[in-house]
Parts: structure tokens; C-alpha cells; sequence
């Protein structure tokens, strides 16, 4: 039987704005490593390189006149472009990022066409899950949607008619959701910090599309200090439900890492617990729903280490493998090399802070609420009474 791809390659190193700025490319670097001293691309998966996106893929979501701008200021680079997004802040210029973002573009694109042809049963991208950029300019570290692109191209070809989109990255997924927003053939799910704490600032219960895609954006935002047992009710009573009841023919599931309790730049407070389960429940949903086909890319994280063990952990889940928990030295030797850091993690899942007994937000309950009372009737689902909500 084929193998999963796991999708990567040296150049998204490239994508870099800079040795001051959140967003270090090294975490994609360290990911693939740490998975390649587990034996990974030696039997349970397949490492595959990808190849750019073309113009006539990224104008399947993005506007000519943007993709002009990037192509240009990749040559010739200035320090303000804000009419695209771009300039000092969060997306600043760099000479070659069309390049850079294309080749990551492609890298989703590839897997999507890969798991939605029959040639992967799965496939995930060290790479993309830039879900913030909007069809005319960049935001969130984010140039070009690199899911959206993907998705759309798959579902032009007819290769896939029902996708649905899970995002568990911190940040809400603004730019998939934007895209999709009045489109049936995409059900997006985003679990994610309270927008009134947290960038971009959106994805509230009430935001639940528009037109025939009323019911297809579900926004599920959480408190800070969101712990596992408090965010894996709001994933297992709201997912689950959803998924069994739109029946798509493609999971897609954006990997961000920066809901992790050491990442700097968000405030929930997961570990490797819930990135765990999370997969393992996709996994399961992938089979009963879908022949097992799922896609993935990865996404924010600020935490180096935290990051590579975070995809390592769901592309285990993904290319259904068991990984032992301890890590390689020579891969902690990498992490103290390349980050200049003190000892890093021993063990591949977090210990000693599983929070046993730990009891599930009363916040997090009227979230959850809220959630089924708006979505739940669009999909023929009933919505228990408050005091009937499962623990």
C-alpha cells in the first residue's frame, strides 16, 4: 500500500523575514529532522519534495494585481508596500519571497493533489498553513494562502466536492474562512483564542457565513489560559458531530503550534496531550468518514523545540505510527546548535503536566453552547439543552 508523503525541503528555510522577527523558518528545519531520527521517511512515510506553485494556481484564489506586487517586490524590494499588506511590522519585504512562498504554496497544493487523486491515502506539508493571507494582500506572516490555493484547485478538478477544514492554530483562521465564507463545498472549523485577546481580532460564534454557505464557518473561540481538558471538550463535543453529519470526501487539518503553553506569542496553555488526541481523533474521523484521506500543513509556532515536537507527534498520528517518547541527543545537540538554547525537551510528549482531575471551563461550556446553538440546525443536528451538555 502507498506510503504518506511528508512533504519538505530545505529552500522553506527561505521564507524569512528576518533573524529579529517571530517567525523563524529553523522550526520547519528542526521538525523534519526530529521525525527523520525517529525513522520516519525510513519506512512509515515517504519524504517527498515539492515543487513551486504556478501563477495559475495562486490566481485561483488571489487577485492578478497582488500576485504582480509580491512577483515585483521580490525583485525589487522596498520597505512599504501597506497598500499589499506588506512592509515593517508582521509581513516585512525580502528579495525572493515569491519564491520562497511558491515553493510552500506548492508544497500544500501537492498534497492535496496527491491525497485527493488516490496516489497518498495521506499527506502533510513541514510547511504552509499560511491561513491569515487574504485574496489581496498579506497578513499575519502570511503572503499567500497556501490552503486555500490548494483546496481550490482540487475542488476546481472535481477531484474532491466536500472538504472539510479544521484549524487548531491559536490564531483564528481568518483568510480560509474569508475565502470560503459563502462556499458549501468548504465546512471551516476554527478553534482558537478569543479574538478580543489575540490576533486578528475575529471568529466569533456569530460569524457563520453568508448565502449558501450560511451554517459552513464554525468559530469556536476559547479564553486565555485555555488548558487541555477545557479545549479537547470544546474539539470532541463540536468536530465529531460536524464531521459525521457533512460527510466530506478530504480532511484538511491546519497544524499551528503556537496553542502550546510555552509559545510567546498566544495564551492558551495546551501540551502535547491535546496536539495528541487532537490527531488521533482526526484520524479516526478520517477513516469512518472519508476512506482516511486527510491533508495537512503546519503553521504558526513560536516555540522552536515546542514546534518540531508538536508535528512530529501528529505526523505520527498521520503515517499511524507509535513513537517512543525518547528523543534522539543528536537532535537535542541540533536544538542547542541552531538556537543557541539551553538543554532541549528529552522527551518527545510533555510529563507531569497531563492535568489529571483538571475540570472543564464554565466558559469554555457557554462557548461550546453557543457554537452548537448556531451551527447545529444547519446540519440536521439537535442542540441539547445547556444543562444537558456532556462533561
Amino acid at each position: 500500500m502507498t506510503k504518506p508523503a511528508v512533504l519538505y525541503d530545505p529552500r522553506y528555510l527561505d521564507y524569512n523575514f528576518g533573524k529579529e522577527h517571530a517567525f523563524q523558518p529553523i522550526r520547519h528545519r528542526l521538525a523534519a529532522e526530529l521525525m527523520r531520527s525517529y525513522g520516519m521517511f525510513e519506512g512509515p512515510a515517504d519524504l517527498v519534495p515539492p515543487e513551486p506553485a504556478t501563477t495559475e494556481d495562486l490566481l485561483l484564489v488571489h487577485e492578478r494585481r497582488y500576485v504582480e506586487a509580491v512577483r515585483e517586490l521580490s525583485i525589487h524590494p522596498r520597505d512599504e508596500a501597506y497598500e499589499w499588506g506588506l512592509g515593517p511590522g508582521d509581513n516585512p519585504v525580502f528579495a525572493g519571497m515569491f519564491a520562497a512562498v511558491g515553493l510552500q504554496v506548492g508544497g500544500t497544493i501537492g498534497a492535496c493533489e496527491a491525497v485527493a487523486s488516490g496516489e497518498r491515502p495521506r499527506a502533510y506539508n513541514l510547511g504552509g498553513g499560511f491561513h491569515h493571507a487574504m485574496p489581496g494582500r498579506a497578513s499575519g506572516f502570511c503572503i499567500f494562502n497556501d490552503v486555500a490555493v490548494g483546496l481550490a484547485r482540487v475542488l476546481k478538478e472535481g477531484r474532491t466536492k466536500r472538504v472539510l477544514y479544521i484549524d487548531i492554530d491559536a490564531h483564528h483562521g481568518d483568510g480560509v474562512q474569508e475565502i470560503f465564507y459563502d462556499d458549501p463545498r468548504v465546512l471551516t472549523i476554527s478553534l482558537h483564542e478569543d479574538g478580543r485577546f489575540l490576533f486578528p481580532g475575529t471568529g466569533f460564534p456569530a460569524d457563520i457565513g453568508k448565502g449558501k454557505g450560511a451554517g459552513f464557518a464554525v468559530n469556536v473561540p476559547l479564553p486565555p489560559y485555555t488548558r487541555d481538558a477545557s479545549y479537547l471538550h470544546a474539539f470532541e463535543e463540536i468536530v465529531p458531530p460536524l464531521a459525521r453529519a457533512y460527510r466530506p470526501d478530504l480532511i484538511f487539518t491546519q497544524t499551528g503550534a503556537d496553542a502550546y503553553y510555552t509559545d510567546p506569542l498566544a495564551h492558551l496553555k495546551l501540551t502535547t496531550r491535546t496536539y495528541e488526541r487532537v490527531a488521533r481523533i482526526v484520524d479516526g474521523l478520517s477513516k469512518e468518514i472519508c476512506g482516511g484521506r486527510w491533508v495537512a500543513a503546519t503553521g504558526g509556532g513560536y516555540d522552536m523545540a515546542a514546534c518540531a515536537r508538536v508535528w512530529t507527534v501528529i505526523a505520527g498520528a498521520i503515517a499511524e505510527v507509535e513513537l517512543p517518547d525518547e528523543i534522539d541527543a543528536a537532535w537535542r545537540e541540533l536544538c542547542r546548535h541552531d538556537l543557541g538554547m539551553g538543554p532541549a525537551p528529552a522527551t518527545l510528549r510533555d510529563r507531569g503536566l497531563e492535568g489529571d482531575g483538571e475540570k472543564v471551563s464554565p466558559a469554555v461550556r457557554d462557548v461550546v453552547a453557543d457554537v452548537k446553538a448556531r451551527i447545529f440546525p444547519h446540519h440536521g443536528l439537535d442542540v441539547p439543552p445547556r444543562g444537558n451538555l456532556q462533561s
